[in-house]
């Protein structure tokens, strides 16, 4: 089974995000915008067919994602969902029948070269999946509070990149600890324990009330400003947190000495190519 298995599911769940990325942006842009945070937004979002097509989308993306953490590490599979934001612009582009210019696909190749050459040059390993609960405390609360300074500080802002870019990061947050939740919870599907397992432990609960959050958040993120926005800070800053909570809790390892040129090389493209990709004479916007 190797990485190969883990790495296609983690594909397919970043194609089904960048789909629903889409989706629920054209749905946020067609309900009535709220200055603060507000639970009836999703009430409003139910009523648009082209929201609910965008959440089944997130629940395939969350059934190959889940699959995928039970299967390899999580600084393995969450990098991989760096590749959300150009499959979000070039969908963007199509279902807007915009024509894809020379730079895009340039930023494109960047970012997944680039992706490409840091992984094989950090070859994570590792696959703990009982992590202990004095872990589990510093790192939630650390996280909740990034969540709130950042969807607080994006909320003040009027809507704009300032504000997207905010609650796209909160978001980031979110969605990097449902999947280290996640991945907690899974495996004791595998581990004997059955549906009975996953039903009774706490991390399958904690990364669905994560998840909640990370969906409320998205909608307003969707709201607050263009996609070329938010979509920087929530792939970026998802991958990121990823592989931190990969070899801070599950105790994975990346490779080091020599085979850091190859790694910093990589994310030095993969950079240069979402900051591409994040100019809006480049990135593909929904309308």
């Amino acid at each position: 089974m190797g990485v190969v298995l883990p790495v296609l599911l983690a594909l397919f769940a970043a194609l089904s995000n960048a789909l629903a990325t889409v989706l629920q942006r054209r749905a946020a842009l067609t309900v009535p915008q709220s200055a603060g945070f507000r639970f009836g937004l999703i009430r409003d979002l139910l009523r648009r067919p082209v929201w609910v097509a965008g959440i089944l989308a997130v629940i395939a993306a969350g059934a190959g994602q889940a699959f995928a953490l039970a299967t390899g590490p999580l600084a393995l599979v969450q990098p991989l969902f760096v590749l959300e934001l150009p499959l979000a612009l070039l969908i963007a582009s199509l279902l807007g029948r915009r024509r894809l210019p020379r730079a895009l696909w340039l930023a494109v190749a960047a970012v997944v070269g680039g992706l490409g050459l840091a992984l094989v040059g950090a070859s994570p390993e590792g696959n703990l999946t009982d992590v202990p609960l004095d872990r589990w405390i510093p790192a939630l609360v650390g996280g909740a509070a990034a969540v709130a300074v950042l969807a607080v500080t994006g909320l003040r802002r009027p809507p704009g990149r300032a504000r997207a870019c905010c609650l796209g990061a909160a978001t980031a947050v979110c969605y990097a600890f449902t999947a280290a939740l996640m991945k907690s919870a899974v495996v004791r599907l595998g581990d004997g324990g059955g549906i009975v397992a996953f039903l009774t432990a706490w991390q399958t609960y904690a990364f669905v009330a994560t998840g909640i959050c990370a969906l409320l958040l998205l909608e307003h993120a969707m709201q607050g400003g263009p996609l070329v926005a938010s979509q920087p800070a929530l792939t970026l800053g998802d991958a990121t947190l990823g592989i931190a909570l990969g070899v801070l809790l599950y105790e994975e390892h990346v490779r080091a000495g020599w085979w850091l040129l190859p790694q910093l090389l990589g994310l030095a493209l993969i950079a240069a190519g979402i900051l591409a990709l994040s100019r809006p004479e480049v990135g593909a916007e929904a309308p």
